[in-house]
């Protein structure tokens, strides 16, 4: 008792069919294929992103220091100087602020 397969049917349309459309967009569609067309950043943000670093060094340096001139003598002005407490971090947030604008810029 061997059981035989169904014989399988072929059906041949002639009409032309288009593809479907996705309900989702394509994150891919209009982009070039070198790359060049579309950048994300233009001249002027990386203009802004070298001040932002520029200020963010430049509020490092205005930190450092601080060597006492007699090992055995505590000069406090010279650690908590206004300097290194209020002005080289009011410096660096505004490094970071800008880096923040540059990236955030059209």
């Amino acid at each position: 008792m061997s059981k035989s397969k169904p014989a399988k049917k072929v059906v041949v349309t002639t009409q032309k069919t288009t593809p479907t459309e996705s309900k989702f967009r394509n994150p891919f569609a209009g982009q070039s294929s070198s790359g060049n067309d579309d950048l994300i950043f233009s001249n002027s943000n990386f203009l802004w992103m070298g001040i932002g670093f520029l200020l963010v060094i430049s509020g490092i340096l205005l930190m450092t220091g601080g060597k006492m001139t007699d090992p055995n003598v505590w000069d406090e002005n010279v650690i908590y100087s206004t300097r290194r407490t209020v002005l080289a971090p009011i410096v660096i947030l505004a490094g970071l602020i800008v880096e923040v604008y540059a990236i955030f810029k059209k």
